[in-house]
């Protein structure tokens, strides 16, 4: 990121949000409201005196994962870039009650300016990227699990804060009550394929529990017992660390950890079912670890229709096609990177991302764009500017000329002959597959089987 953010050719808009795309490829307009952050960014050199001397603390449920504070004032982490902290309204003084100031009274450039008010930013991109990444489920959906019913009850991501040098422990893994834990149990596929969440795999949860079970051996020396239905460690060297785990001394039971139940003394028992002995197990533990599902995040479907972008049935965006052109999306100049296409790990994020960019250099190389003759074309005597093509088209390819008549756009369609079939007028005709040319091929077709 420090290298992105000093590039000559990069301009980085963090706090920022994409609100509209027009045009096409090659051609695009982007519209990006940059949100007040509180903090003039040419006058702030990100000393941290404020954040130091801020008085709100609130608890963070984004990089901290609800599992330490951060100040009012702020920067997601310490390397973020750019180095500029931001106010949150929400939570500060000034805002809430209109007393306080102090960060404006100790920053030594005069950056504050509680006055600021949301920028919007309009630039002009040959290309788009897609990179929104995905969210974390919430465990809560299947109370089965106990997940808020005790503290000792963690998300992978939570216990990854708790393993951190810069978590709230400094990186010792202890539990609410501040001892080491004698026994742990590592819950695989929670929220994954399960009828009641969802249906897909995650795919790198098993790694990541392995992970997990390996840092608990290493730092406290507990018993770990790990709960999976199968191991997935499909990555190179993945199923080599797998065997390492095995040769430490974790307990691994084939079988989904079914329940966690909180004691009365405290403590947790995982109830499940051991597949291999084919009977009901139990064990009682001092910390649960909750391998989580991966989903989209909640305004996906606001994104995609931002960005013209399908989406399968899991919620994911769908790329053009899953082989031949897998970073490709159905609006051409835009393009998937990463897990916002669907659930992947780093080697694979790493990878796509890298296809997706060099997509984008191979665009810019052609010079000019190519685009299917099949498109679909009005008739502007027939047509009587109903607007019910524009509604329909998945493309967002047609809109209204001078006349308030339709207008197709044929960088933007894709033939896929939705307006034609949506036209009550019958004034929209798809080049190439008009009325009479499939007749005959139907004729043509018949006449052979003859």
């Amino acid at each position: 990121m420090m290298d992105a953010g000093r590039h000559p050719n990069i301009t980085l808009l963090s706090y920022s949000e994409v609100e509209n795309v027009s045009g096409y490829v090659g051609n695009f307009d982007v519209q990006i409201r940059k949100r007040a952050r509180s903090v003039k960014e040419d006058l702030c050199t990100g000393c941290g005196t404020c954040q130091e001397k801020c008085p709100s603390k609130v608890i963070d449920m984004a990089y901290e994962a609800g599992m330490g504070k951060r100040k009012a004032i702020y920067r997601p982490f310490s390397q973020a870039i750019p180095n500029i902290p931001v106010i949150d309204r929400d939570n500060c003084l000034w805002f809430t009650k209109g007393r306080c100031r102090v960060c404006a009274k100790v920053c030594p450039t005069g950056a504050i300016d509680y006055d600021q008010q949301d920028e919007i930013v309009t630039v002009k991109v040959g290309a788009i990227v897609v990179a929104t990444g995905f969210a974390m489920w919430d465990p809560k959906q299947l109370p089965q699990y106990s997940y808020g019913e005790s503290p000792n009850i963690l998300t992978g991501l939570q216990f990854e804060r708790l393993t951190n040098a810069s978590g709230p422990t400094l990186g010792e893994i202890l539990t609410a009550e501040g001892k080491k834990p004698e026994r742990v149990a590592v819950i695989h596929c929670v929220g994954s394929r399960d009828e009641n969440a969802h249906l897909y795999c995650s795919r790198f949860c098993c790694m990541y529990s392995l992970k997990h079970a390996h840092q608990v051996r290493d730092k406290t020396g507990a018993e770990v017992y790990d709960f999976y239905m199968d191991m997935r460690a499909f990555g190179k060297a993945y199923e080599e660390f797998y065997e390492r785990i095995q040769r430490e001394g974790v307990l691994f039971v084939r079988g989904r950890g079914a329940e966690v139940e909180v004691l009365a003394d405290g403590k947790l028992r995982v109830k499940g079912e051991d597949a291999n002995l084919g009977r009901p197990v139990f064990v009682d533990v001092d910390l649960v670890i909750l391998a989580t599902a991966i989903e989209p995040h909640a305004d996906v479907g606001k994104v995609a229709s931002i960005f013209g972008l399908g989406r399968t049935p899991d919620g994911w965006f769908a790329e053009a096609h899953p082989k031949l052109r897998p970073v490709e999306t159905s609006t051409a100049g835009v393009f998937l990177a990463g897990s916002c296409q669907g659930p992947r790990d780093v080697p694979d994020t790493v990878a796509h991302a890298g296809a997706a960019a060099l997509e984008v250099v191979r665009l810019f190389n052609q010079g000019e764009v190519t685009i299917s003759p099949t498109v679909a074309v009005v008739d502007q005597a027939k047509c009587v500017g109903c607007g019910e093509c524009i509604i329909s088209c998945p493309y967002t390819a047609i809109h209204r000329n001078a006349d308030g008549k339709a207008q197709i756009n044929a960088a933007l369609c894709h033939g896929c002959g939705t307006c034609v079939a949506t036209c009550p007028s019958g004034a929209i005709t798809a080049l190439h597959f008009t009325d009479q040319e499939i007749v005959a091929q139907i004729d043509a077709l018949m006449a052979a089987l003859v």
